[in-house]
């Protein structure tokens, strides 16, 4: 499924089962990476995932924001992240709606808040009080950093319900969000990327 201009389909005519497959030899390919890392979590990890070296990339993008897009309620209002991972998710994900004809909008969350001007700590269109934003995530371990995105969004008046990532690495992220009351699920798990790729 790897994509070549000249010979493959169309990004836009793939079914969304092929662009999970797509999206898989693309995570397989430039984000897994074995040896010997420090996670931001302060743990140490046999390997590491690079997002950004697939959610950055233009087929990347297209797979993840059509993926995301499709797992999204119809009562979805924005999609939201912490900055920096989750920027182009947010972002794909905005642009697949406008082609869907179904819009949703794109937030972005800072981990400190802005040092001028307004001091926000979250960025993009300004939403009714109460409107359904899902958060997006790229990799998840503990589940902290996309936590602070819902505490963040949830103090801005927004409902926040669930959580949705492109690879949960199976280390307690899940279940902590199950006992903070939000919904969670991933495209892949980390097992099924570490048997993609051996």
């Amino acid at each position: 499924m790897t994509m070549n201009r000249t010979t493959n389909p169309a990004l836009s005519t793939l079914t969304l089962q092929d662009l999970r497959q797509l999206l898989l030899e693309l995570l397989t390919k430039f984000a897994y990476s074995e040896g010997d890392f420090l996670l931001s979590s302060g743990a140490r990890s046999s390997y590491y995932i690079n997002g950004k070296e697939v959610t950055l990339r233009a087929e990347g993008a297209w797979a993840i924001g059509r993926l995301l897009f499709s797992l999204l309620s119809e009562d979805t209002e924005a999609v939201a992240g912490l900055t920096l991972g989750a920027d182009p998710l947010v972002s794909a994900v905005s642009v697949v709606s406008a082609y869907e004809n179904k819009p949703i909008q794109a937030l972005i969350v800072r981990k400190e808040a802005k040092g001028h001007g307004t001091k926000a700590y979250i960025e993009g269109p300004t939403l009714a009080a109460g409107a359904k934003v899902v958060v997006l995530e790229d990799v998840v371990t503990s589940g902290r950093s996309a936590m602070l995105a819902v505490e963040r969004l949830q103090a801005a008046g927004y409902r926040v319900e669930e959580i949705i990532a492109i690879v949960d690495r199976e280390q307690g992220g899940a279940e902590f969000y199950q006992s903070q009351g939000i919904k969670f699920q991933s495209l892949f798990s980390i097992t099924e990327i570490q048997q993609y790729a051996t």
